[in-house]
């Protein structure tokens, strides 16, 4: 069996999307989606040989959605089939990156997931796993799961990701408590994410707090402020690099997560894969929807060296 570079847990979720507003009569497109696949998919494009751990309804639907999975060059040998509902959720075009999905979820089969489906033998010889706060989020069951594989594997990525709609601030700040210790990097949006676990205004003194629960390292989110990189108290500002397009901001964030942990799998020094992260991010707010798109990482080396350039000068 090859060993995929990178492990991604979490819940694969029927995304149905608009550019207008959701009301009676609205156009839908139906797509496949959440934060698992499209951190999945931007991880694929970074040249990491990735797989993901879910769970799929066993019906005509999850056949097609096996099928967008595979065409976004993702492993599904650890998707597991199982009988029960799909997930989903509605949106309509996000560019501001401010809205609250409506979710569909609850009882899902891919919520389903627990520590006995996830193979430690496996996990324990990835490159890296990555999973979410929405993974922790949607059951115990799953919490346990991704916990499971987080204390298993050599590197773990966690991306917060915090729907409120979902769990609470205090039920979030636990989740990242729990997963600390096991955590290489944590990728946390400033100020609501990073402030789950600290009362600090300051973000570089919430990325020290943060490290102190047992985390390697930092990136914190700020939006147009960049990201704010502390790596065992060495800081580095990477900044952001303009979209040259935004139609859609969602899945941005997993983006940046599904490709940071590929290059961290892959070798890259973390620095160097969090300023690929935050190419990647800005070049996937051209689509709609979560993988609407997903560059090439040809593509995103090109846009963060032109990134960089624009900011030497």
């Amino acid at each position: 069996m090859v060993i995929p570079d990178v492990l991604v847990i979490g819940e694969i979720l029927v995304e149905l999307s608009s550019t207008e507003p959701l009301d009676a009569g609205t156009a839908l497109t139906l797509n496949f989606s959440g934060d698992a696949l499209n951190s999945a998919a931007a991880a694929a494009a970074a040249g990491a040989h990735t797989a993901l751990l879910a769970r799929v309804p066993d019906d005509e639907l999850g056949d097609r959605l096996l099928d967008r999975v595979v065409a976004l060059g993702i492993d599904t040998s650890q998707v597991l089939r199982v009988a029960g509902q799909h997930g989903l959720y509605l949106q309509h075009a996000d560019p501001s990156g401010a809205r609250e999905f409506t979710y569909v979820r609850r009882g899902s089969a891919g919520s389903g997931l627990g520590p006995g489906d996830v193979p430690l033998d496996l996990v324990a010889k990835v490159g890296a796993v990555l999973a979410s706060g929405i993974a922790c989020a949607i059951s115990p069951l799953s919490a346990k799961a991704v916990r499971v594989a987080a204390s298993t594997s050599r590197c773990f990525v966690y991306d917060p990701n915090w729907r409120p709609r979902l769990v609470s601030a205090a039920g979030a700040g636990d989740h990242l408590r729990a997963l600390a210790q096991y955590t290489r990097l944590v990728t946390p949006g400033w100020p609501h994410e990073a402030q789950l676990v600290t009362d600090a205004t300051d973000s570089v003194a919430a990325c020290a707090a943060i490290r102190g629960l047992g985390v390697d390292a930092v990136a914190l989110t700020r939006g147009a402020d960049g990201v704010l990189l502390d790596d065992g108290g060495r800081i580095v500002e990477v900044p952001v690099i303009p979209a040259p397009v935004v139609v859609d901001q969602t899945g941005a964030g997993d983006s940046f997560a599904g490709t940071v942990t590929a290059r961290l799998a892959l070798g890259d020094a973390l620095e160097e894969a969090v300023r690929l992260g935050v190419a990647a991010a800005s070049l996937s707010v051209s689509g709609l929807g979560g993988t609407g798109h997903v560059a090439t990482l040809e593509e995103t080396r090109a846009h963060a060296a032109n990134g960089t350039a624009e900011v030497s000068a």
